[in-house]
């Protein structure tokens, strides 16, 4: 994922999280807040108590890997993920299936 597509400053972060559009899956939580500039951007959180660095860094990995198949970044909302306990319980691709069900259900919401 190119870095023009992640929000790294906290001020845009907590503006999304303050906008309470929200979507939840078992693995993963979605929160949105539209924007009218080029293309979509994305943040991605994992709690330490999912693991150590190591582990965290992984599920990062796999969530950036999830989102290029996923996102097409043509949307008009940001987006943060974050990850729940139940992420490292599955599968890659269960979870890739839990991603692309709630982000069709955000996108839904501003088609």
């Amino acid at each position: 994922m190119k870095k023009k597509y992640r929000i790294k400053d906290s001020r845009e972060i907590k503006k999304i999280l303050d906008n309470k559009n929200f979507f939840s899956s078992k693995t993963l939580t979605l929160y949105t807040k539209p924007r009218n500039l080029e293309h979509a951007r994305i943040a991605i959180s994992v709690s330490k108590k999912l693991g150590n660095a190591v582990v965290r860094n992984k599920i990062k990995r796999q969530i950036r890997m999830m989102v290029q198949k996923v996102y097409t970044f043509d949307e008009i909302f940001d987006t943060i993920i974050f990850v729940r306990n139940a992420y490292t319980e599955h599968h890659y691709s269960d979870n890739e299936k839990n991603l692309q069900y709630t982000y069709l259900k955000a996108r839904r919401k501003y088609d």
